[in-house]
C-alpha cells in the first residue's frame, strides 16, 4: 500500500471523478486510476463504483482511514519543522455555533499575530456531530457542551453560560418575568433531541422536581432553535451566547431558576498526541475566553473545582 494510493481515494472521493482528482493531484487520470487499480487489488475490493464513482462502502471505511494517515504525515513533517522556530502547520477544529460566533473573530485574530504560520480550519456543528468527527480524525479539536461520556477523550473545561427560555412575544408564555419547571411542563416547547447533552441536563433537572417537559419539536442545532423562536413558531430553552445580548425583536428572555449552567469545554484525542499547530490554537482559545467571555451576557469563568475524568489538566494561557 503506498501513499500515493491513499491520495488518490481521497482526491476521488472529494472531487466526485478521476479526473477532478487527477487535476487536484496536479497528476493525468492514468495516474489516477493505476493507483486505484492497484489498491483494489492489494484489498481485494472494489472501493470505487466506475459507473457512478462514488466510493463503495468499501472505499468510505478505507478513505476514512486514508485521512487519518495523510493528516498524521502533515502533522509530522510540521512538527519536525517548527521546533526551535515559530510554529506552523494545519490545526482543523470543530466549534459548536453559540460559541465560534463570540469567540472565533478574536481567536482567529489573535492566530494571526502570534502563529502566523498556523493554518486553521474551522468547521461548524452540533456536539454530536463534531465528536463523531473528532474521533474519527478528521479534525483535531473540538469546543462542544459538556459532559462528553467517551472517556477515551481528554476534556478541558473553558466556560458556563446561563440557560434560559426565550419566547415570542405573543406566545402564552410571554408575560412570565420568571418561569419554574413545573409551570413550563404544561406547555409544549422546542427541546433538543434526546440523547443530546443539553436535553440530557434539561431532563435531569425536569425530573429532580418530578415533572417531565412537553416536546412541541426536537432541533438538533440551538442556533437554528433560536431562528425558529425568533420566527414566531416557539419557546424554546437556549443558552445565553444564542441570543448576542445586542439582538432585539419580538421576543423575551425569561429565566427558568431551577435549570444548571451548560459548560462548554475543549476536546481532543490523547492520541496521537495533538500537533503544535493544534497545541497553539488550544492556548490562543484558552486566552480568548479568558479575556473575551466575561464580556458576554450570561457567560462566566466560574467552573467548578471538580475535575474531570480525562482533564487536560492545568493549561498556561
Amino acid at each position: 500500500m503506498e501513499i500515493k494510493q491513499l491520495q488518490s481515494l481521497v482526491a476521488i472521493a472529494d472531487h466526485g471523478t478521476f479526473s477532478a482528482a487527477a487535476k487536484a493531484l496536479d497528476t493525468v487520470q492514468s495516474n489516477v486510476s493505476a493507483h486505484i487499480g492497484r489498491l483494489e487489488k492489494e484489498l481485494g475490493t472494489s472501493l470505487i463504483d466506475r459507473s457512478s464513482g462514488v466510493l463503495t462502502d468499501e472505499g468510505d471505511i478505507v478513505a476514512v482511514r486514508a485521512r487519518r494517515i495523510l493528516h498524521e504525515m502533515e502533522d509530522i513533517d510540521a512538527d519536525i519543522h517548527s521546533l526551535g522556530s515559530s510554529t506552523t502547520g494545519e490545526c482543523r477544529i470543530g466549534s459548536i455555533g453559540t460559541t465560534a460566533r463570540w469567540l472565533m473573530p478574536s481567536l482567529l485574530a489573535s492566530l494571526q499575530r502570534h502563529h502566523p504560520g498556523v493554518h486553521t480550519t474551522v468547521v461548524e456543528g452540533v456536539t454530536s456531530s463534531l465528536i463523531l468527527r473528532l474521533t474519527s480524525g478528521e479534525i483535531d479539536a473540538a469546543i462542544v457542551h459538556l459532559p462528553i461520556t467517551d472517556p477515551s477523550l481528554d476534556v478541558k473545561e473553558m466556560f458556563v453560560e446561563e440557560l434560559f427560555l426565550i419566547a415570542p412575544k405573543s406566545h402564552v408564555l410571554a408575560t412570565h418575568k420568571t418561569i419554574s419547571l413545573e409551570e413550563l411542563s404544561l406547555h409544549p416547547i422546542l427541546l433538543a433531541p434526546r440523547g443530546t447533552a443539553q436535553r440530557r441536563i434539561i431532563d435531569r433537572a425536569a425530573a429532580n422536581l418530578g415533572v417531565a417537559l412537553q416536546s412541541q419539536a426536537e432541533i438538533d442545532g440551538v442556533r437554528l432553535m433560536a431562528s425558529l423562536v425568533f420566527e414566531g413558531f416557539g419557546a424554546a430553552i437556549v443558552p445565553a451566547s444564542a441570543v448576542p445580548g445586542w439582538l432585539e425583536g419580538n421576543f423575551v428572555r425569561i429565566p427558568v431558576p431551577e435549570l444548571p449552567q451548560r459548560v462548554v469545554g475543549w476536546v481532543q484525542r490523547p492520541r496521537p498526541r495533538p500537533n503544535r499547530a493544534t497545541l497553539a490554537v488550544r492556548d490562543r482559545a484558552f486566552d480568548m475566553v479568558n479575556r473575551h467571555g466575561p464580556k458576554q451576557p450570561g457567560i462566566s469563568l466560574e467552573i467548578g473545582v471538580k475535575p474531570t475524568k480525562g482533564s487536560l489538566g492545568p493549561l498556561t494561557v
